[in-house]
This record gives structure tokens, sequence and C-alpha cells, in this order.
């Protein structure tokens, strides 16, 4: 199920992924359907990229899927993505083709984080207002569309330490449930550089915000994005561009922690993607 979408030392060169079931319907043309082409992780949390005819109109369960000028696009599988996703084209001649996607399931872990300040578990009314303008600042950068794919420069580890957190865990707060962890947290050292893990252009470098503390969003392109949370320092400033393991800023425990770590997400536009699943395990990660 853990299929890197980028090999190490192939970084722009995704693995063909095998969680596919194909359904097309018959078409116009023999062979209309032989120009699209999907690789990635068919899983819950998993990217897939896209390629079809140039100027293919595209959904996906019945939602519109932009496609873009070199005919690629993306599609995610959230968290709770049901088993199975209709995919339709429609050609530019009016040649139809569906794809039903069979989406495997993951089992989540629950974990149990106590000893928070209350205040952080249920903040108070006074910093509300805060909490929702830090909220639409992000839903927006998430928003981003930017046409160019930075992300063919591959991913990688930001930083390397124990596994503290994976994605899709419950999280117990103070004993009180809160929501899904959309995200992988290496409890690496205060102090310990972070690196973006992928090429693209910074949207968002905040030193303090209320659950996050010092927090980048890097936009990688076709509504991909990245954000590193909890840092100690901000290396870099919105609109700036970054390479892949460019440093970016340092492993801290600012924000709503128990201790030192970094918060990894990876995002497509608002579906939130698990991003172990686009790099090889730590072990095998190049910086």
């Amino acid at each position: 199920m853990r299929r890197p979408l980028w090999s190490a030392g192939r970084a722009a060169v995704p693995c063909l992924a095998v969680l596919l079931v194909w359904g097309v319907i018959p078409a116009a043309k023999p062979g209309a359907a032989s120009d699209l082409r999907l690789e990635g992780n068919f899983v819950q949390g998993g990217l897939v990229i896209g390629r079809a005819a140039p100027g293919s109109r595209i959904r996906l369960n019945g939602r519109p899927i932009k496609q873009r000028a070199d005919g690629r696009f993306l599609i995610g599988f959230g968290r709770d993505a049901k088993p199975k996703a209709a995919l339709e084209l429609l050609h530019k001649d009016g040649t139809a083709v569906m794809r039903t996607l069979i989406i495997a399931a993951r089992k989540y872990k629950i974990q149990r984080i106590t000893g928070l300040a209350p205040k952080m578990v249920s903040p108070p009314a006074s910093v509300l207002a805060r909490i929702r303008a830090e909220g639409k600042a992000i839903r927006t950068a998430r928003l981003a569309d930017t046409a160019r794919p930075l992300f063919d420069s591959g991913f990688m580890w930001p930083a390397r330490g124990p596994i503290s957190g994976v994605y899709g865990s419950q999280r117990i707060l103070n004993g009180k449930p809160r929501r899904p962890h959309y995200g992988v947290d290496i409890a690496a050292p205060k102090g310990t550089p972070v690196r973006a893990t992928a090429a693209g252009i910074v949207r968002i470098a905040e030193a303090d915000m209320y659950y996050t503390g010092g927090t980048v969003l890097i936009d990688h392109g076709y509504g991909l994005n990245s954000v590193y949370s909890h840092l100690a320092k901000v290396a870099v400033t919105p609109g700036m561009a970054v390479a892949k393991g460019q440093v970016i800023g340092t492993v801290g425990a600012t924000g709503r922690v128990t201790g030192a770590h970094l918060d990894w997400r990876v995002n497509l536009f608002l579906t939130r993607l698990d991003p172990a699943l686009l790099v090889p395990p730590m072990r095998q990660s190049h910086r």
C-alpha cells in the first residue's frame, strides 16, 4: 500500500500503482481510451497523476477536474475516500471514456495526548477571531492554482527523525476527541533544519500562528502544496521561490505542541493527502 510516487534517485519519474480496475464505456473510436494514463497511489490519502489527450473534459465523481496544457491532471483521495470513484473523460471529438477506480481503505491509529494546557484544547473566546483569520489565510493559500508543475522536482523528507504521528490518526487531547491528524510528525530535535520537500513558491511564512506556531506553506503547482508547522525559525518569506531541499526553517515547539517536532502535511487544494506516500522510506531518502 505504501508506494512512493517519486522514487529515490529518479525524482520526476512516478512509480506505477496497481490498485486500479479498468472499466471503459464503449467509445466512438477504437483505441479512444488508450491515451489515458493514471499513475500513483489508489488508496485513501493517495495522489494520482493522470494524462489524457489535451482538451479533454474530465470529471471525478461528477466534479470537474482541471486538465493542464501538457495533458496532465491531478486527483487526490482523502482520508475517508469511498472504495470506488468514477472517472469520466470527454474528448474533443465527442468520445466518452469512463473508468472505475478502486480505492484501498486503511486502518487508522488512535493517539492520546495529555498534559496540554486547557486553553490549547478549547481556545478561549478572546482568540477565536485570530484562529478564524489564520484558518482563512491557510485555506486561501491551499486554493492557489499555479500553472507550473514545480512538483516535477520530486519529493523528499523535509527532516529526519523518529515518526511520532502518522496520517489519518485520531487524536484525543486531554480526553476529548479531535479531528483526525492529516500530516506526518517527525520528532527531530529543536533546531534541526527543515527543508522544502519539493520545489515551489512560498505562500505563507508566519512565525507565530495560534495552532501551528511557526508555519510555512509552499505551492508546488497544479494545486499541490505542502505545510510545515511548529517551526522555531522561519527562514523564508512569502513569494520566495525555493528549490527542493532548500532550508526553510528549523524544527521547534511553537503553537499547540507538547514537544519539539515537525508536522508535515501535503494537500491537493483542499484534499488532504498522506505525505509518506510521496517519498521512499526515510532510510532511503537523500538530502
